[in-house]
């Protein structure tokens, strides 16, 4: 049963329901497809941009470090000059013992090993793989320090071909 209206001025025509408005399924389909591919998009820019600051987090922590040796090797600059600070990125520093140079006084060629040992602890706790190397040399006395980490994790975003990422690195050069 068809019901028919009549418009002013016009010829009565048969309503039917195919001829209702309202969204097929292949439209909602293809909507929720582009929306997918929309949400995918954002999801990928979110995890970049998270990676990007954890990169930027430990270059200023890498960069932190290094000034915070320097510092120590200004304080106790005669000890820097005759290079007692000088270590490779292998080394661990060596303990001068429970509470030396903390809880007293002690002897600058004592605190050279002290502020290595402690720089060295720090950079294994705030940088993944991280680790340092000082190296002074020439007159007027010039300390390269260098501070070396994996950033793999936010490296690993980043499409490449070839061996893994290499270690980043900070490298601070100064005349004492």
């Amino acid at each position: 049963m068809s019901v028919t209206r009549a418009r002013p001025g016009s010829a009565a025509r048969p309503q039917t329901g195919a001829q209702s408005g309202g969204f097929t399924l292949i439209e909602v389909m293809v909507a929720l497809v582009v929306l997918s591919v929309g949400l995918l998009g954002m999801g990928k820019l979110l995890l970049w941009s998270a990676h990007s600051n954890d990169s930027a987090y430990l270059r200023g922590q890498a960069t932190e470090l290094a000034y915070e040796i320097l510092d120590n090797m200004r304080a106790n600059r005669a000890q820097a000059v005759v290079q007692a600070y000088d270590t490779p990125y292998a080394s661990s520093g060596t303990n001068p013992g429970n509470g030396v140079c903390v809880t007293a006084p002690c002897a600058a060629a004592t605190l050279a090993g002290y502020d290595i040992y402690a720089w060295k602890q720090r950079l294994a706790q705030a940088l993944p793989s991280g680790q340092g190397q000082i190296v002074t040399a020439g007159t007027p006395t010039t300390a390269t320090i260098t501070v070396q980490w994996d950033d793999a994790a936010a490296q690993s975003i980043f499409a490449r071909s070839g061996p893994g990422p290499a270690p980043m690195t900070v490298v601070l050069e100064t005349v004492l």
